[in-house]
């Protein structure tokens, strides 16, 4: 992938103006140059260009906030003067694996005032005699060189880094906070709808109950209902049946009241 296509897909819909760190290493140089890049980038402050195939870094933009560069393990074999007249806030530069020959190609550096460390390692320049010592006089500025101060004391990890990269950390862990929070107030969430559900079970179970005694109830009184309907055709079926037999005696009654006029 090519470096304009590649500062592209790092933009991620965001503005150039947007970005604090912009990392293009691997990418693909045309004739070993940086392209892409402009000083729309106004509060860039960290550029990765490893291993990209630059030769020269003539094209770089502006960046007034840029403090951190890494050009390691490119051809660049001179012509560092750009650096200090476009990076003028510049604090930590690695140049390791680079083609620099000679103490005087460092020279342009001078200008750099707030260059607090130089990385040169695989630069053939490290193989001259005293090169620590040449290029702490050289740049009284440095406080570190490959790692290590004049007094060989390793540089600590905070020395090690730059501001932005700080506040980059601090926002990944206010994230992670609200994460956290977001977290509990789902576990919270979710724990007042088990609650619901209980409630809900619950409420069903007793509409059950209700329902049931009711369909009890209702059962109740129509057997009742049915019981007093039987009942009623039961006094009606006796009545019916006397009045059978009053019809049934009548005649036997009217033969013997006869008789008895008779007899008279």
């Amino acid at each position: 992938m090519d470096m304009k296509k590649r500062i592209h897909l790092e933009l991620r819909n965001r503005t150039p103006s947007d970005v604090r760190e912009l990392v293009l290493d691997n990418c693909r140089s045309v004739e070993g140059k940086i392209e892409g890049l402009t000083a729309e980038f106004v509060n860039l402050e960290f550029l990765s260009l490893i291993n990209v195939g630059l030769i020269s870094v003539s094209n770089l933009p502006k960046l007034a906030k840029l403090k951190k560069l890494e050009l390691s393990d490119n051809r660049i074999s001179g012509g560092l003067d750009v650096l200090a007249e476009k990076l003028p806030n510049l604090t930590h530069l690695n140049l390791s694996g680079n083609k620099l020959k000679d103490i005087s190609t460092l020279e342009p550096l001078k200008k750099l005032e707030h260059l607090k460390s130089l990385d040169l390692f695989n630069c053939e320049v490290t193989n001259l005699n005293d090169y620590r010592e040449s290029v702490f006089k050289l740049l009284p500025q440095l406080t570190y060189l490959d790692g290590y101060d004049m007094e060989d004391i390793e540089a600590s990890d905070s020395d090690g880094e730059v501001d932005g990269d700080g506040v980059d950390d601090d926002e990944d862990e206010e994230g992670e906070e609200e994460e956290d929070e977001d977290g509990e107030e789902e576990d919270f969430d979710e724990e007042d709808d088990d609650e619901e559900d209980e409630e809900e079970v619950e409420g069903e179970e007793d509409d059950e109950e209700v329902s049931g005694e009711e369909e009890d109830e209702e059962f109740g009184q129509d057997g009742e209902v049915e019981d007093e309907d039987e009942d009623e055709d039961e006094d009606e079926e006796e009545a019916e049946a006397g009045k059978g037999e009053k019809r049934k005696r009548d005649p036997e009654d009217e033969d013997e009241d006869e008789d008895d006029e008779d007899d008279d």
